[in-house]
């Protein structure tokens, strides 16, 4: 791809991502994804709101129709596009997890499902191409609809036992990190009677409580407060709210891994069976969880579109990656931080607490680790590194993965940054960092014959 990347068009506002290339590629944008109209929604960035005109100045200037749904989550989007037919697609401005400074645009397709690569291909095709406006008298019209936050919430909580939510008398920290969850999950937290106390909670595009990656070094605050409050659990959400991570009653942060482990378990359970589909950059801790309870995994590139797809294709019941992106079949194919707050809540009525099921959970030591790396040498260093271990368990389904016994090592080159990423997984934390030295040991002797990385 020239301008898509993992998650959608990405770069600086008002550098890369400036005002006429938003208008171009919604110029773009129409001739795919139109010609009925198109739904737009944005999270709180202070450019966002200047991407967002740009982008529906140019689907206008093609005919096509735009609804304006505002300041919303991503998921949000995404349900309203599949719930109304008159909607022939969606476009969201964000930039996720990114730092304040850059936005992004991220198309969906008139199932609610992100584009496909084809999808985004034609787009960029059209965007090369020649791209005539319409006639005065046939151009776009822009109307408003506020209540597709609301509409979604109605979705989620129609998904869960709420009489059991409600009677467990649960207290939650919340963390929207002043993102597009700000109006959202406060909302769903009252519907499902669950007392709430609220930390960067206003919607504010410089990010002032922390960056909006929910990792657990920028968690610090929502940790000490949920042990000090003495509340059942955290939750913490990313700038456009479609991932979601945790932190137990004790005030310790729960990897992903973790968390969809447990919401894979929930949901096997309550389906006496089931298929999980993950990426391959998951640690081996979901199939040993999903499988004790009576579900099967299968694994897919990174990335939550292509989870997505897998599960559509092989009637997936639950799934996701790492980094908090969890997939409910149920409810839409795609990555949805408010139904994994509902979800989770469920898990703690139904499992007990939090701290007691993480604690329960079988115990792996994965490293993660990155080094620089040009995209013109990724590939030929995937390669030249699977050609030194031809007797090893390989497969290519992203990169590169080698299966041991013992755990397992994936060599994979970023898809939106100029980095290289080595991880390595294993139950004895001694051979998961031996393993992670020896590879990065290597990717750079392969590098230094480019004349470095």
């Amino acid at each position: 791809m020239k301008m898509f990347g993992t998650n959608g068009i990405r770069g600086v506002a008002n550098g890369y991502l400036c005002s006429e290339l938003a208008l171009k590629v919604g110029k773009a944008i129409a001739t795919v994804l139109g010609p009925g109209p198109v739904a737009m929604a944005r999270d709180t960035r202070v450019s966002s709101p200047m991407v967002s005109a740009a982008l529906s100045a140019g689907l206008m200037s093609m005919g096509v129709d735009v609804v304006d749904l505002g300041m919303v989550p991503t998921p949000a989007l995404q349900y309203y596009v599949r719930t109304h037919s008159d909607v022939s697609g969606g476009v969201m401005v964000t930039a996720s997890h990114n730092p304040p400074e850059f936005n992004g645009i991220k198309c969906i397709s008139a199932d609610g499902t992100e584009c496909s690569p084809e999808e985004e291909a034609a787009i960029e095709d059209a965007y090369d191409g020649d791209l005539a406006c319409t006639c005065w008298d046939r151009i776009g019209t822009i109307r408003h609809h506020d209540d597709a936050g609301e509409e979604y919430i109605d979705a989620v909580v129609s998904k869960v036992d709420v009489d059991a939510i409600r009677s467990a008398g649960l207290r939650v920290c919340l963390d929207c990190a002043n993102g597009a969850a700000v109006s959202t999950t406060p909302l769903l937290l009252r519907r499902l009677g669950v007392r709430t106390i609220t930390i960067n909670g206003n919607p504010d595009g410089f990010f002032p409580g922390h960056d909006s990656e929910p990792t657990e070094e920028n968690l610090d605050d929502l940790k000490r407060m949920v042990r000090e409050l003495d509340v059942d659990l955290g939750i913490a959400h990313d700038g456009d709210a479609d991932r979601c991570v945790f932190v137990t009653g004790g005030g310790n942060y729960v990897p992903g891994d973790q968390s969809l482990a447990l919401l894979g378990s929930l949901m096997v359970r309550a389906n006496g069976g089931g298929l999980v589909v993950t990426t391959v950059a998951t640690s081996s801790l979901v199939e040993d969880v999903v499988t004790s309870a009576g579900g099967t995994v299968a694994y897919t590139a990174v990335g939550s579109p292509v989870v997505a797809r897998r599960m559509m294709e092989d009637s997936g019941l639950f799934g996701g990656e790492e980094n908090g992106g969890l997939i409910f079949s149920d409810h839409q194919f795609c990555r949805d931080g408010a139904m994994a707050v509902a979800r989770m809540l469920e898990a703690v009525v139904r499992y007990g607490p939090l701290e007691d099921q993480v604690s329960a959970l079988p115990r792996y030591h994965t490293v993660k680790g990155a080094v620089m790396c040009t995209d013109e040498v990724k590939g030929v260093i995937t390669d030249l590194i699977a050609a030194r271990h031809p007797d090893l368990r390989m497969n290519r389904l992203d990169g590169l993965r080698i299966d041991y016994d013992d755990g397992w090592v994936l060599l994979r080159p970023s898809g939106t940054e100029l980095k290289y990423r080595i991880y390595s997984e294993s139950r004895d934390r001694e051979v998961a960092e031996r393993r992670a030295a020896e590879f990065r040991a290597e990717f750079e002797e392969i590098a230094s014959g480019f004349g470095g990385s």
